[in-house]
């Protein structure tokens, strides 16, 4: 069975704007001659590597230097990258993709099929040890898992090129979702040569060979990341931004004077800022859905955890304590949703269960939660002292002093520990923490990117929860005719086990300059792509 993207996708793409042209071929509108493109990050990006990368920060930027098989266009969906199209066997195991001969990595060398399978191996490889490697489970292809376990080589790996232009995929089983798996960074090719030739340094900007719409030119960890047009790109002549800027900057307030002052061109607002941002600047600050959960996670490894927290009772206690209403109206006012779940709940097919706690009154929630910490044997004449690290940043600082005043009320003395995010997130992964701020962002629009983080076999539950029935439910999801029953019955799982505290769910909160254009805010994922962006006239 013969399954091609639509021909009129494909030329939505085709149809971009050359970059020698005064208007925009689409919409008619007049370019800037300026197009240059200054944006703000919280953190240091900890690794170019697509295969290493875990951040959002770093894969917005890996979108840019590198392309997968598919990408995304301004709503979400779908469009060609380096596949044109594919075809699907009878039997929806077997993908076919058909790569555009005309792709090229930034040194004029052809990008093949092979450079596909050498950064699906590479992902899979137990050597590598990928965080990532998980995904490559996650997409089902056939004997990841064995793989990545150290029970069956690489090359059994159900990836092949068939030629220089012809990839062939094995999954397991049918998987609907699979091709929107695709556009994720670690499933980007990189090339083997230029990897062996330099090895860690292969990602400095005077190694990185990328086959996306722009260039590495220079990155400072932790001050700046700046990207050129990529001549060698298959759509080069489309490209309309000529120099782009990623600073890096903690301070979420010093962040928006620069954006003020006329030197960032995008920036996030700073808690509780929304309202009057947009009073004043109504065509610059939006709020808009974003498919991310907010949420602390507790550290239930039963060596290195405290020893309350294996307790349930504790666990719900400190997420009944929390006054979400307070957090997303008081805190942060910039349109977010108080969340009682873990999958954001504008996701695709999503069927949310009945959260009993979520219906209660604060008042209630605050009372059961002292019922249940009592009965654990703690509470205020007898308080439990609890860590929680954070990485830097103004809106987590305030949502903490929050949280510790509330579970002040139950008996819970909780130290803050504000650290950067390199330094957080090794910690978690080290189950060096008692509780860890943290959020997941959607890596596609399906509840099993939420879902599958808090599997037994899942490389990002650092705080090592274990459930055979959650186990069960989500292997069965990848094969079941209706997923979302078993995604709803996991969800309850996790609403009566509460490994993790939800706390909001996200909106874009932002600042973006009137003139900027195709920062794709209307795709719930918030994927962007630079190769899209350009500055209109004023």
């Amino acid at each position: 069975m013969k399954t091609k993207l639509l021909l009129s996708t494909i030329l939505g793409v085709a149809l971009a704007l050359p970059a020698w042209a005064a208007t925009h071929p689409v919409t008619g509108e007049e370019l800037a001659a300026n197009q240059d493109y200054t944006y703000w990050l919280l953190d240091a990006i900890k690794s170019m590597d697509p295969q290493i990368n875990t951040d959002v920060e770093g894969s917005g930027v890996l979108r840019s230097l590198f392309e997968g098989l598919f990408n995304e266009d301004q709503v979400g969906g779908l469009v060609p990258g380096v596949a044109l199209d594919f075809d699907l066997s009878d039997d929806k195991t077997v993908y076919t993709f058909h790569l555009r001969p005309e792709a090229k990595w930034s040194d004029g060398k052809p990008v093949t099929a092979q450079d596909f399978v050498y950064a699906w191996k590479r992902l899979a490889d137990p050597e590598f040890a990928s965080e990532y490697a998980w995904y490559m489970e996650l997409m089902q292809v056939v004997n990841a898992s064995a793989i990545i376990a150290g029970e069956k080589p690489l090359d059994e790996l159900g990836v092949k090129a068939l030629d220089d232009n012809t990839l062939e995929v094995t999954i397991e089983a049918p998987l609907p979702y699979f091709p929107q798996m695709l556009t994720h960074a670690s499933t980007f090719p990189v090339r083997q040569d230029v990897v062996e030739a330099w090895g860690p340094k292969w990602t400095d900007p005077e190694h990185m060979v990328g086959n996306g719409a722009f260039m590495l030119k220079e990155h400072i960890l932790g001050e700046k990341v700046v990207m050129e047009p990529n001549p060698a790109y298959w759509d080069a002549d489309n490209t309309i931004l000529e120099h782009v800027t990623a600073l890096t900057i903690n301070d979420q307030n010093a962040a928006l004077t620069r954006y003020l002052a006329g030197e960032l061109d995008r920036v996030q607002i700073p808690a509780g800022q929304y309202p009057r941002l947009a009073a004043e600047y109504p065509n610059e600050a939006i709020s808009v859905p974003q498919s991310c959960s907010y949420i602390y996670i507790f550290n239930m490894d039963p060596v290195k955890g405290p020893a309350a927290l294996q307790d349930v009772r504790v666990r719900q206690a400190l997420s009944y304590a929390i006054d979400r209403d307070v957090i997303v109206n008081s805190v942060l006012q910039g349109g977010q949703a108080p969340s009682y779940n873990w999958t954001h709940a504008a996701t695709a097919g999503f069927e949310m269960p009945d959260i009993e706690y979520s219906h209660w009154t604060q008042a209630e929630r605050d009372a059961k939660a002292l019922e249940l910490i009592t009965e654990a044997g703690y509470g205020p004449g007898k308080p439990l002292a609890l860590t929680l690290n954070y990485n830097t940043s103004e809106a987590h600082k305030k949502i903490a002093i929050a949280v510790q005043q509330f579970w002040k009320k139950i008996g819970v003395e909780l130290t803050l520990n504000n650290m950067e995010w390199k330094v957080h997130t090794d910690k978690m992964q080290n189950q060096d923490f008692d509780l860890g701020r943290y959020a997941w962002c959607g890596d596609y629009n399906e509840a099993s990117t939420y879902l599958d983080f808090f599997t037994s076999y899942s490389g990002h539950n650092n705080g090592k929860f274990v459930s055979e029935e959650y186990d069960r439910l989500m292997k069965e999801s990848k094969t079941a005719e209706n997923p979302n029953l078993m995604y709803t019955a996991a969800e309850q799982i996790l609403a009566d086990q509460m490994p993790v505290a939800p706390i909001y769910q996200y909106s874009l909160v932002e600042m973006i300059k009137p003139d900027m254009r195709g920062m794709s805010t209307e795709n719930l994922m918030q994927n962007w792509y630079l190769k899209d962006m350009y500055r209109v006239a004023q």
